[in-house]
Protein backbone atom coordinates (compact mmCIF):
# COMPACT_ATOMS: atom_id res chain seq x y z
CA UNK A 1 0.00 0.00 0.00
CA UNK A 2 3.11 1.94 0.55
CA UNK A 3 3.95 1.58 -3.24
CA UNK A 4 0.48 2.99 -3.82
CA UNK A 5 0.60 6.12 -1.81
CA UNK A 6 4.19 6.81 -3.62
CA UNK A 7 2.53 6.51 -7.12
CA UNK A 8 -0.33 8.69 -6.38
CA UNK A 9 3.01 11.05 -5.16
CA UNK A 10 5.06 10.73 -7.89
CA UNK A 11 1.59 11.12 -10.07
CA UNK A 12 1.46 14.39 -8.20
CA UNK A 13 4.84 15.50 -8.72
CA UNK A 14 4.68 15.11 -12.48
CA UNK A 15 1.45 16.85 -12.13
CA UNK A 16 3.16 19.54 -10.72
CA UNK A 17 6.23 19.46 -13.01
CA UNK A 18 3.62 20.56 -15.78
CA UNK A 19 2.88 23.92 -13.91
CA UNK A 20 6.53 24.91 -13.91
CA UNK A 21 7.57 27.19 -17.28
CA UNK A 22 9.08 24.33 -19.02
CA UNK A 23 5.92 22.02 -18.15
CA UNK A 24 3.69 24.85 -19.34
CA UNK A 25 5.46 25.55 -22.42
CA UNK A 26 4.67 22.29 -23.67
CA UNK A 27 1.00 22.30 -22.69
CA UNK A 28 1.01 25.60 -24.60
CA UNK A 29 2.10 29.00 -23.59
CA UNK A 30 -1.70 30.66 -24.42
CA UNK A 31 -3.22 28.73 -21.46
CA UNK A 32 -4.66 31.32 -19.12
CA UNK A 33 -3.90 30.14 -15.48
CA UNK A 34 -6.81 30.83 -12.69
CA UNK A 35 -6.71 30.74 -8.60
CA UNK A 36 -9.97 30.42 -6.63
CA UNK A 37 -9.63 30.55 -2.61
CA UNK A 38 -12.69 29.88 -0.50
CA UNK A 39 -13.72 28.96 2.92
CA UNK A 40 -17.06 27.62 3.08
CA UNK A 41 -17.31 26.96 6.87
CA UNK A 42 -15.48 29.18 9.28
CA UNK A 43 -17.91 28.47 12.09
CA UNK A 44 -18.39 28.59 15.94
CA UNK A 45 -20.73 25.14 17.48
CA UNK A 46 -22.45 25.51 20.69
CA UNK A 47 -24.76 22.81 22.20
CA UNK A 48 -24.07 19.37 23.25
CA UNK A 49 -20.41 18.64 24.59
CA UNK A 50 -17.74 21.17 24.82
CA UNK A 51 -18.53 24.20 22.13
CA UNK A 52 -15.92 24.06 18.50
CA UNK A 53 -14.72 26.15 16.33
CA UNK A 54 -14.51 24.29 13.44
CA UNK A 55 -13.26 25.10 9.21
CA UNK A 56 -13.65 23.98 6.10
CA UNK A 57 -11.66 25.26 2.90
CA UNK A 58 -10.62 24.72 -0.50
CA UNK A 59 -7.74 26.36 -3.12
CA UNK A 60 -7.04 25.79 -6.55
CA UNK A 61 -4.96 26.99 -9.39
CA UNK A 62 -4.75 26.20 -12.81
CA UNK A 63 -6.29 26.23 -16.62
CA UNK A 64 -9.35 24.26 -17.81
CA UNK A 65 -7.50 21.21 -17.92
CA UNK A 66 -4.96 20.93 -15.43
CA UNK A 67 -5.07 22.14 -11.70
CA UNK A 68 -3.56 21.85 -8.52
CA UNK A 69 -5.65 22.04 -5.81
CA UNK A 70 -5.35 22.34 -1.85
CA UNK A 71 -8.23 21.15 0.68
CA UNK A 72 -8.33 21.70 4.46
CA UNK A 73 -10.49 20.76 7.38
CA UNK A 74 -10.77 20.62 11.03
CA UNK A 75 -12.24 20.97 14.30
CA UNK A 76 -10.85 22.15 17.70
CA UNK A 77 -13.02 22.01 21.12
CA UNK A 78 -12.63 25.32 22.78
CA UNK A 79 -10.45 24.21 26.10
CA UNK A 80 -9.33 21.28 24.21
CA UNK A 81 -6.64 19.47 22.31
CA UNK A 82 -6.86 20.08 18.60
CA UNK A 83 -9.61 17.55 17.62
CA UNK A 84 -9.43 17.54 13.96
CA UNK A 85 -7.12 19.08 11.24
CA UNK A 86 -6.74 17.84 7.42
CA UNK A 87 -5.29 18.52 4.74
CA UNK A 88 -5.14 17.28 0.83
CA UNK A 89 -2.48 18.27 -1.99
CA UNK A 90 -4.17 17.29 -5.25
CA UNK A 91 -4.49 17.31 -8.95
CA UNK A 92 -7.54 17.92 -10.88
CA UNK A 93 -8.47 17.21 -14.04
CA UNK A 94 -11.57 17.39 -15.71
CA UNK A 95 -13.22 14.37 -17.09
CA UNK A 96 -16.81 15.56 -18.31
CA UNK A 97 -18.38 19.03 -18.35
CA UNK A 98 -19.27 18.84 -14.71
CA UNK A 99 -16.93 16.37 -13.04
CA UNK A 100 -13.38 16.58 -12.23
CA UNK A 101 -11.16 13.76 -10.98
CA UNK A 102 -8.63 14.45 -8.23
CA UNK A 103 -6.00 12.65 -6.89
CA UNK A 104 -2.88 13.25 -4.28
CA UNK A 105 -2.02 13.22 -0.81
CA UNK A 106 -3.90 13.95 2.18
CA UNK A 107 -2.09 13.85 5.92
CA UNK A 108 -4.03 14.33 9.04
CA UNK A 109 -2.26 16.45 11.93
CA UNK A 110 -4.87 14.72 14.14
CA UNK A 111 -6.02 12.42 15.55
CA UNK A 112 -3.09 11.17 17.00
CA UNK A 113 -0.81 9.79 15.49
CA UNK A 114 -0.94 10.98 12.46
CA UNK A 115 -1.51 10.27 8.90
CA UNK A 116 -0.84 9.91 5.60
CA UNK A 117 -2.82 9.12 2.48
CA UNK A 118 -3.07 8.56 -0.98
CA UNK A 119 -6.29 10.24 -2.38
CA UNK A 120 -8.29 9.39 -5.22
CA UNK A 121 -11.48 10.73 -5.85
CA UNK A 122 -14.23 12.59 -8.24
CA UNK A 123 -16.16 15.65 -7.58
CA UNK A 124 -18.61 17.63 -9.50
CA UNK A 125 -22.29 19.13 -9.76
CA UNK A 126 -25.03 16.10 -9.96
CA UNK A 127 -28.49 16.61 -11.40
CA UNK A 128 -30.15 18.82 -9.48
CA UNK A 129 -27.44 21.21 -8.84
CA UNK A 130 -26.18 18.72 -6.03
CA UNK A 131 -22.62 19.81 -5.37
CA UNK A 132 -20.70 16.02 -4.86
CA UNK A 133 -17.28 15.12 -3.44
CA UNK A 134 -16.47 11.21 -3.45
CA UNK A 135 -12.87 9.64 -2.18
CA UNK A 136 -11.35 6.76 -1.49
CA UNK A 137 -8.28 6.66 0.94
CA UNK A 138 -5.37 4.16 1.17
CA UNK A 139 -3.01 5.09 4.70
CA UNK A 140 0.55 4.70 5.48
CA UNK A 141 -0.95 1.32 7.43
CA UNK A 142 -2.52 -0.16 4.26
CA UNK A 143 -5.98 1.05 5.83
CA UNK A 144 -8.84 1.72 2.97
CA UNK A 145 -11.31 4.15 3.89
CA UNK A 146 -13.72 6.47 2.21
CA UNK A 147 -15.68 9.76 2.46
CA UNK A 148 -19.08 10.72 0.10
CA UNK A 149 -20.28 15.02 0.72
CA UNK A 150 -23.26 16.49 -1.12
CA UNK A 151 -24.25 19.31 -0.34
CA UNK A 152 -26.94 22.15 -2.27
CA UNK A 153 -27.78 25.88 -2.42
CA UNK A 154 -31.59 26.55 -2.43
CA UNK A 155 -32.23 30.67 -2.99
CA UNK A 156 -34.82 31.23 -1.01
CA UNK A 157 -34.43 35.26 -2.40
CA UNK A 158 -31.62 36.48 -3.98
CA UNK A 159 -29.35 36.96 -0.98
CA UNK A 160 -30.92 33.98 1.47
CA UNK A 161 -29.77 31.16 0.91
CA UNK A 162 -30.63 27.78 2.77
CA UNK A 163 -27.64 24.98 2.30
CA UNK A 164 -28.32 21.34 3.54
CA UNK A 165 -25.45 19.11 3.34
CA UNK A 166 -24.73 15.51 4.23
CA UNK A 167 -21.03 13.46 5.30
CA UNK A 168 -20.49 10.31 5.58
CA UNK A 169 -17.08 8.40 6.38
CA UNK A 170 -16.77 4.83 6.37
CA UNK A 171 -13.82 2.32 6.60
CA UNK A 172 -12.74 -0.97 4.91
CA UNK A 173 -10.65 -1.89 8.36
CA UNK A 174 -10.18 -0.66 11.51
CA UNK A 175 -7.44 1.07 12.83
CA UNK A 176 -7.31 1.00 16.72
CA UNK A 177 -4.80 3.70 16.81
CA UNK A 178 -6.42 6.15 15.43
CA UNK A 179 -10.31 4.77 16.88
CA UNK A 180 -11.49 4.25 13.83
CA UNK A 181 -13.65 0.97 13.25
CA UNK A 182 -14.78 -0.78 10.17
CA UNK A 183 -18.00 0.22 8.61
CA UNK A 184 -19.76 3.78 8.33
CA UNK A 185 -17.99 5.48 10.89
CA UNK A 186 -19.33 8.96 11.43
CA UNK A 187 -22.37 10.85 9.24
CA UNK A 188 -22.73 14.34 9.61
CA UNK A 189 -25.17 16.57 8.66
CA UNK A 190 -25.79 19.96 8.60
CA UNK A 191 -28.33 22.92 7.61
CA UNK A 192 -27.22 26.32 7.25
CA UNK A 193 -28.79 29.82 6.14
CA UNK A 194 -26.97 32.13 4.52
CA UNK A 195 -27.48 35.60 3.79
CA UNK A 196 -24.95 36.83 1.47
CA UNK A 197 -24.35 40.52 1.72
CA UNK A 198 -22.15 40.10 -1.27
CA UNK A 199 -21.67 36.83 -3.75
CA UNK A 200 -17.93 36.85 -2.17
CA UNK A 201 -19.19 36.75 1.76
CA UNK A 202 -21.81 35.44 3.67
CA UNK A 203 -23.02 35.20 7.44
CA UNK A 204 -24.86 32.40 7.92
CA UNK A 205 -26.58 30.20 11.18
CA UNK A 206 -27.53 26.90 11.28
CA UNK A 207 -27.65 23.56 12.70
CA UNK A 208 -24.75 20.79 12.57
CA UNK A 209 -25.70 16.80 14.02
CA UNK A 210 -22.90 14.43 14.12
CA UNK A 211 -23.17 10.79 15.00
CA UNK A 212 -20.41 7.78 15.46
CA UNK A 213 -21.14 4.17 14.38
CA UNK A 214 -19.97 1.22 15.28
CA UNK A 215 -16.49 0.65 16.45
CA UNK A 216 -15.87 3.61 16.37
CA UNK A 217 -18.95 4.82 18.93
CA UNK A 218 -17.24 2.29 21.12
CA UNK A 219 -13.89 3.44 21.03
CA UNK A 220 -15.48 7.19 21.98
CA UNK A 221 -17.78 5.83 24.48
CA UNK A 222 -14.48 4.09 25.78
CA UNK A 223 -12.90 7.40 25.59
CA UNK A 224 -15.84 9.14 27.80
CA UNK A 225 -16.79 11.00 24.34
CA UNK A 226 -20.48 11.40 23.45
CA UNK A 227 -21.70 9.64 20.50
CA UNK A 228 -23.53 12.08 19.01
CA UNK A 229 -24.09 15.54 19.21
CA UNK A 230 -26.03 18.45 17.69
CA UNK A 231 -24.63 21.96 17.81
CA UNK A 232 -26.15 24.86 16.94
CA UNK A 233 -23.73 26.87 14.34
CA UNK A 234 -22.61 30.77 13.66
CA UNK A 235 -20.28 31.49 10.57
CA UNK A 236 -19.06 32.72 7.70
CA UNK A 237 -18.38 31.92 4.13
CA UNK A 238 -16.26 33.85 1.76
CA UNK A 239 -14.66 33.08 -1.81
CA UNK A 240 -11.82 35.28 -3.73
Amino acid sequence: MKNFILMIAGGLAVSMTAFSPGGANAAGMDDDIYWHVQADQAEYRIGDGADVLAWQGNAWIGNDDHRLAFKTEGENPIGKRLEKAEFQFLYRKPISDFFDVNAGIRHDLRPDPDRTYGVIGIQGLAKQFVETDANLFVSETGDVSARFEAEVDWLITQRLVLQPLVEVDLAFSEDRRIHSGAGINTVEAGLRLKYEIRREFAPYIGLHYERKFGATANFARDEGEDTDALRFVAGVSFWF
